[in-house]
This record gives structure tokens, sequence and C-alpha cells, in this order.
């Protein structure tokens, strides 16, 4: 059984066929982390979550990119695909309602949530975006640790802040870096601080993060998506889906020597454990 614990069937790319993605996909065996980047798709992954008891699930929060208006252009891995042109809403985040949809048993993590210093506009004010920025990911750690649940974090050309952030102030029960993008050294003081790394279609661009997975222990890496982005290489200009992370697991044992089910079982087990599935399986 495969896990994709970062998708975001809650989003515009699938508001005419997402049941029709979630049914393929869970009739395949799979297990499915729905995750908002804003209120409005924090709530609606919330709504799905409920839809498909045990089997598909929720992560709330809002992205850092979300909270200042805007818009900017959303390209692959590589800058050289457009995907789409994306409006960011200048969210003014209201924790008590965000601690309304964290205590649903659906929810099994906080996020999308972090730092982004990668999506910047000539002009912008960026030392108060990155303080907004580092306010906000303050008060959803908080919020996470009220609530006792993971988070799940998004973090862009901003590492070495984010772990600063999570040294000072801790977790309780960790997390996961999502599409995770840094070297090996980097993932290792995130994983001696207790999280796993989010690996997703990134990786099957080339060999540049080849290195990365072999190094990285198979128990501390859970697979992802992060549908509609980011398709793996056999499918690299389509519409992502939790599908393929087949394709993502593929890579990982390749370079590991191991069976895909290998790859499968263990990444899975870490997702299960970390954002602690089988306890809300259990409540539903």
């Amino acid at each position: 059984m495969l896990i994709d614990t970062h998708a975001h069937l809650n989003f515009g790319a699938f508001r005419e066929d997402a049941d029709e993605v979630i049914k393929r996909s869970l009739d395949a065996g799979m297990m499915i982390v729905n995750v908002g980047s804003q209120y409005s798709t924090s709530a609606r992954a919330v709504k799905y979550a409920k839809k498909y008891p045990g089997k598909l699930f929720a992560a709330v929060g809002t992205h850092p990119i979300h909270l200042h208006a805007g818009n900017f252009s959303y390209k692959d891995q590589d800058d050289e695909l457009l995907i789409e042109e994306i409006a960011t809403i200048g969210e003014d985040v209201d924790f008590e309602k965000y601690r309304e949809l964290a205590l649903e048993k659906e929810v099994v993590a906080i996020g999308e949530i972090g730092l982004d210093y990668h999506h910047f506009n000539e002009g912008d004010d960026r030392e108060r975006m990155k303080a907004r920025q580092k306010e906000v990911f303050l008060g959803f750690i908080n919020l996470a640790n009220v609530v006792g649940k993971p988070v799940m974090i998004h973090c862009w050309d901003a590492y070495e802040d984010l772990l600063e952030i999570l040294e000072s102030n801790p977790v309780k029960k960790a997390g996961i870096i999502h599409s995770f993008i840094g070297g090996y050294r980097t993932a290792k003081r995130f994983i001696e601080l207790g999280y796993k790394i989010g690996l997703n279609g990134i990786v099957t661009y080339g060999i540049s993060y080849d290195r990365l997975i072999k190094e990285t222990d198979l128990s501390d890496i859970v697979l992802e998506t992060d549908c509609p982005y980011l398709a793996p290489g056999p499918k690299k200009g389509e519409r992502n889906e939790p599908l393929y992370t087949a394709y993502v697991a593929e890579k990982i044992a390749e370079i590991k020597n191991m069976t895909e089910k290998e790859v499968a079982e263990i990444t899975s087990r870490n997702a299960r454990e970390m954002l602690e599935m089988e306890t809300n399986c259990n409540s539903n």
C-alpha cells in the first residue's frame, strides 16, 4: 500500500473530477492526506475526508505565500513548464477558526505551513514579509502543540531560518518536511529533530537527488505527490495525482536496490506512525 502524504485534491485543478481521482486512488489501496493552503481549502480538505473515512485524511493551515495578496506563475522544478498563474489572497489568519478545524478527528497534521523566500515580486518589502511568515508560522506551531498534532512544513530558500525556528520552538510531535529539495546534511538536521523527509516527483527529474535518497535511511522518508503539481518524470507536463506516488517509490527502490513493495511498506509505515493514521482510522 502507498500513502500520498501531501495531495491537493481540494484545489481548483480537481474541481470537475476530485471524487473520481480519489476513488481510483483508494480502489488501488492507497491512503491520502489532503492538505489545505488557506482556510477555504483547509475546510474543503476536512469535508472530503469525512466522505472517505479511514482512507482520506486532512491537514489544515495557511501556506506562507497566502499571507500577502498578489500572484505568481507556478513552474516546475526545472523552470521549464509554466503551469498556472496562482492568485494569493493575503489571508488574515484566524487561529481560533483553525483550532476548531484542527480538532476534527479527520485532521492528522497542521499544514501546509512554513516559510517561502522564493516567491517574492519586484518591489516587495521582503523583510516585512519574512517577518510576517515567521510570526504566523510560530502561531501554527503553537496550535499544533495545543491540539497535539504534527506539522506539514513547506520551505523554499529558507532552510536555515526554518531550522533555527524549529530548534528554538520545538513541535512536540514533529512532522514532515514537505517537498524537500535540500541535501543530505540539511535533511539530517531535520531528522535529528524528529522530522520525516517528504519526497515527490522532483526526485525523478534526473540524478540531482540520488545522493540524498542513497544516504537517507528509508525509515526517515515518506512519499508524496504535491498534486496537481510536480508530476514525476514519466508524467511530466500532466496534472499530477496520488497514483503517481508509485513513480517516486520506483525511483527510491532503484537507488536503494530494494523492491518497490519494500519501499511502499516502509514509507507507508513511517507515514502512519508520524501522522497517527491508525488512531484516526479507529476513531471513525
